[in-house]
């Protein structure tokens, strides 16, 4: 299942989340890996003296994902994780149709 994980921390917190999510990510299998990406814009919400990670992940469960990034979260990160529902361009409408039952 895919994921998308928002993370948050104050940038005073900067080094010490850094440093938990490489280590979280290292017993991450390379090939599953994902990249993060900082918006370069303020997100609602979010505190002025904050970063921003966003990245979309494929998973087997939710709760590897927890158990991984707890350390991230305990070095002062706030997360998010949010299921995605793929749905393929131009199939709105079939998706749409399968997901209300029809």
């Amino acid at each position: 299942m895919k994921f998308m994980i928002l993370s948050s921390w104050p940038i005073e917190k900067a080094a010490e989340v850094a440093a938990a999510s490489d280590k979280a990510e290292a017993s991450v299998p390379r090939e599953r890996r994902a990249p993060g990406y900082m918006p370069m814009c303020a997100l609602p919400d979010v505190p002025p003296d904050s970063m921003v990670s966003i990245a979309i992940v494929e998973r087997d469960s939710i709760e590897e994902m927890a158990a991984r990034l707890y350390p991230v979260m305990l070095a002062g990160a706030t997360i998010n994780i949010i299921p995605l529902l793929e749905v393929p361009a131009g199939g709105s409408v079939k998706a749409e149709k399968k997901y209300r039952g029809k």
